[in-house]
């Protein structure tokens, strides 16, 4: 299958790649939901080209994941936030946070620490079921086609 296909695909895993699944665009993705707003502070951070910058905010913004919000007039400059859209990724992005802290971090510890606002205590990331609350790991889950989306198997 090629890259340009994955839209088309019925499978939400593969509709959600052609969206945000290459390297740059999860990194730009991290940055967002560190604060980071602005193309320049972007460019600085990832070290990326201009080119792939520009083309990965632009189906960012194409695919409303983010807005362009004018700071400036003369000239024209954006800062870039975070739609509705956008802020539902956060669970996709700490998921994969959670998973590099388990796997890779440096002796034990994480890079970044993360405090619930609410609470005030610091937390680990966990999928949870939306019906009893438990954890749910690979091990708990079992999937069935559903029969309104057309799909001969999961």
């Amino acid at each position: 299958m090629r890259w340009e296909e994955l839209s088309e695909q019925n499978c939400s895993v593969a509709r959600s790649l052609a969206v945000f699944g290459d390297r740059w665009t999860l990194l730009i993705l991290r940055n967002c939901f560190l604060g980071v707003k602005r193309f320049d502070d972007f460019l600085e951070d990832l070290d990326l080209s201009r080119t792939i910058l520009t083309d990965r905010l632009n189906k960012l913004v194409e695919q409303g994941v983010l807005k362009k919000v004018p700071y400036q007039e003369k000239p024209v400059r954006y800062d870039y936030k975070l739609t509705e859209k956008g802020l539902d990724l956060h669970s996709v992005i700490m998921a994969i946070v959670a998973w590099g802290d388990r796997h890779y971090a440096v002796d034990g510890e994480p890079p970044v620490i993360r405090t619930h606002t609410k609470c005030g205590k610091d937390f680990n990331t966990v999928t949870v079921c939306t019906e009893c609350g438990e954890p749910v790991t690979a091990h708990d889950v079992k999937v069935r086609s559903n029969p309104k989306a057309g799909l001969k198997r999961a």
